[in-house]
């Protein structure tokens, strides 16, 4: 354990991050697995539905770190082609 005052202040600070980026990290996992099983049911309005908040709390987790900027841009990317791949498809 820590002895220095700066110290103690550190790992109380790196102790409350880390729950907030657990937090954050579980929310956007849980969305895109939900996200995805929408898609895989083909559910047209329900993804596409899905899709906005999903977009928003990816864009959440490269804003506070969680997700590197390019990562949240490659997630969105895939998830925006399949709903449509899925969309186009349902309307043939």
């Amino acid at each position: 354990m820590a002895s220095h005052k700066s110290a103690l202040k550190a790992h109380r600070q790196e102790v409350h991050r880390r729950v907030r980026n657990r937090a954050r990290r579980t929310r956007l996992r849980s969305q895109l697995k939900n996200l995805r099983a929408a898609v895989r049911s083909g559910n047209v309005e329900v993804a596409q539905g899905m899709l906005r908040a999903t977009l928003s709390i990816v864009d959440r987790s490269v804003k506070h770190g969680v997700l590197h900027r390019n990562a949240g841009a490659r997630t969105k990317s895939r998830l925006s082609r399949s709903v449509a791949r899925l969309a186009s498809a349902g309307r043939d």
